[in-house]
């Protein structure tokens, strides 16, 4: 029996923050995180994403309140949602491996839980220090091009895996998308 998911995320979306949290309970699955941009995913399969459709927000925005609340997540819609992902997504590609892990929960929860605009240098830089990430380090790796061809070419692969939203979880090639999937990926994993 096979114990991986592939859990394909951008820090955007508060799905995949719930999903997150969802996960980091779970100890018995090994999950291989997938950065993917989920603006540049929803260009790729040309989707309107419900941030720019008013009636879609406001049901969104009650949506992720009521799941969270039901799965004891603490949550806050962020004011200044949406942002562009591209610098945190890429920075999560480019921190030490063993920074991963704190990198997204530091990130996930000032955008999801603190209502912190991460559109700001300033506030990214914040993070960094607490991470004890060296800022410059930082901004001259995503700036990289490897870097930027590595985001790129995850997010295509997801789209070529007909992925087109976050999260998505992918077991035995079979895609789960939403949080509220992550349990019928849990039963996948137990019928392989």
């Amino acid at each position: 029996m096979s114990n991986h998911i592939d859990f394909y995320f951008d820090i955007i979306s508060p799905y995949a923050y719930i999903a997150y949290k969802k996960i980091l309970k779970i100890n018995n699955i090994n999950f291989e995180l997938k950065p993917i941009l989920l603006g540049g995913l929803h260009n790729l399969a040309g989707i309107t994403a419900p941030a720019f459709n008013k009636y879609k927000m406001k049901n969104m925005q009650n949506d992720c309140e009521l799941v969270a609340k039901k799965n004891n997540i603490i949550f806050k819609w962020n004011s200044k949602f949406p942002i562009n992902s591209l610098s945190i997504m890429r920075g999560y590609l480019c921190v030490e491996e063993d920074k991963k892990k704190d990198y997204l929960n530091f990130f996930f929860d000032a955008y999801w839980k603190d209502d912190v605009d991460l559109s700001v240098k300033d506030n990214i830089k914040s993070l960094l220090k607490k991470l004890e990430i060296n800022e410059d380090q930082f901004f001259n790796s995503i700036n990289n091009q490897n870097i930027k061809d590595n985001l790129k070419q995850l997010t295509q692969e997801a789209f070529e895996k007909e992925i087109f939203g976050a999260p998505t979880f992918i077991v035995n090639n079979k895609i789960f998308w939403g949080q509220d999937r992550l349990e019928y990926a849990l039963d996948e994993v137990k019928n392989i």
